[in-house]
Parts: C-alpha cells; structure tokens; sequence
C-alpha cells in the first residue's frame, strides 16, 4: 500500500490553482517543443501537400539546407505560446471542475462536468496562446520564412495589419482546440477511471510511480481521440494564417479554402498528428501528474 504525503497545500485552494497552472506550464510548454520538427512538417504539408514526399524526406531537405535550427525552427513561438496555455489550460480546468463540479452542480454528471469545465478553461487559454500561433504558423509556413525570429514575426504582423492580425485565426483555433481539449480531458478522466475499476484496487492503495504510470496510458489514448476530433479545424488554422487575405472575413477564407482542399484536404497530415499529439498528450498527463506527486498532491482522475 501507498504511503499518504503530508498535504503541504491545501486542496482547491489559491496555491492548489496556482500549482496547477505552473504544473500545466511544465507540462505543456517543453513537450510542444520537444516535436517542433513534426510540427513544422505537418503545418507546411497541411498548406502544400506536394512540398514533401515523406516526413522523413521532409526532415532530410531541411536539414540539409538549415542544420538542426531548421527543423526545430519556429521552436520560440512554440514554448512561450503553448507555455501560456498549459497555464491556462490546467490551471483553470481545476478551477472551473472544483466550481461546476463542487459548487455550482454537485449533481451534475461527471462526464458533462469535465466537458463544461475544459471547454471553459481552454476558452481563455487561447486568448493567450493564438498571437505566438498565430507567428509560429506563418514563420514554419512560408517559404522563404516570413519571419526568422518570433520578435521579427511579432514586428511585421502588427506593422502590416495590427494587433488584430495576431488574432484572426482566433475563432478556427477556439474550433480546434475546444474539441480537442473536452476529448483530452474528458476521454483522460473517464479512462484513468475504467483502469482503476479494472485493476480492482482504489487509486491511493498504488504508489505515486503506478499512479502517474496509469495517468501516461490514460493520456495516450485520450490523446488519439483529441488529435482525431481536432484536426480539420487545425488544418483550416494552418491555411488561414498562410493564406488570408487582407480584409478578408474569417468566414469568407475559410469558404474559400475549403473550396480549394474539399472534404479530403481537411485530413492531409492526420497520421503524422495522431502520432504527435498521442506521444504528446501522454507525456504531458505524465509530467503534470508527476509534478502533483512530487507536491505531495493526487493525481488526476480516479478518484
């Protein structure tokens, strides 16, 4: 049997939040990127499907011509942005879960608790991340790049069309990311879940090192689910920020783009993404729930 941590902070409290939100930074900032080379290779083939044969040919080509900086290019974006949102995504997925879930509905089935829950805290975490999207899109999509650095990217967008051009692929990333993250946690909580009830113990009587092993399995295949639901929404992110027009409305880029793609053009690059955000979904439950142990907290889901 497990033995019980001295509880140094007090659950559903400020500091509980605020762990949760530096949990989520640590989380999701490095693992993002960690696969920079797989994400720049699925973004410029979701915007050109020709420009690569293979994933490996693609990786190949640019480090031939670029050296590693080449294909981790667009790294800088990528930890700040997705920095801000593991923040913003872990942290107020606690907040909002302990208030739908504890005090506004205590009723209210689990399963609607984490949807209602995820989709309200990923809702603000976009806010912060779709700027440093939206200049790590057109630094990893444009040839030559349109930017070679993040403070170059940042200069030129708001030089050209202002701070609102660093927001206007916000309303087809809140389409990609809602989704993805009411699947990651839902499925990851709903899974976590099913694996204790079949392992036939209650979580606490397994160690921290189980605990956090059944958390990585458990983030794995919530991950594939996520990556699945997601995707045409994160093709259409890839195209807008690559090629709309200036005055363009949202609605308008997106018709026209979809005319160009159809149906089949929304899935160009799915087999590469399942596998990044599957790995990346499961290191990322893993490295949050490791960080609750190591503070003396439980981890996520099982209870």
């Amino acid at each position: 049997m497990a033995t019980t941590k001295t509880k140094h902070i007090e659950p559903y409290s400020s500091t509980y939040f605020g762990a949760c939100a530096l949990g989520g930074v640590i989380a999701c900032g490095p693992t993002h990127t960690a696969v920079t080379p797989l994400d720049l290779v699925k973004c410029r083939r979701q915007v050109d499907p020709k420009i690569y044969t293979s994933n490996i040919s693609a990786w190949r080509s640019i480090y031939a011509k670029e050296g590693v900086r080449g294909v981790f290019f667009g790294w800088s974006p990528t930890f700040i942005g997705y920095s801000f949102q593991g923040a913003g995504k872990y942290g107020f997925y606690e907040v909002f879960k302990y208030l739908y879930g504890e005090q506004m509905f205590p009723n209210m089935n689990k399963t609607v608790v984490y949807l209602g829950a995820s989709a309200s805290a990923e809702f603000l975490a976009d806010i912060a991340l779709c700027p440093l999207e939206a200049v790590k899109v057109r630094m990893q999509t444009t040839i030559p790049p349109f930017a070679n650095t993040m403070r170059e990217g940042f200069s030129k967008v708001t030089a050209k069309e202002g701070v609102a051009g660093l927001y206007k692929g916000i309303s087809p990333l809140w389409a990609r990311q809602i989704p993805y993250t009411m699947v990651k946690f839902a499925t990851f909580e709903t899974t976590v879940e099913y694996i204790y009830k079949t392992l036939g113990k209650p979580k606490h009587e397994y160690s921290g090192l189980q605990q956090t092993g059944v958390s990585f399995l458990g983030g794995y295949i919530a991950g594939i689910g996520c990556a699945t639901i997601s995707h045409p929404a994160d093709v259409m992110v890839s195209k807008l920020n690559a090629d709309r027009q200036a005055g363009e409305s949202a609605t308008k880029a997106m018709s026209r783009i979809y005319g160009n793609i159809g149906f089949t053009g929304l899935w160009n690059g799915l087999p590469v993404r399942i596998l990044m955000i599957g790995t990346l979904t499961a290191f990322q439950w893993l490295i949050y729930d490791s960080f609750k142990v190591f503070l003396g907290l439980p981890t996520t889901g099982g209870h």
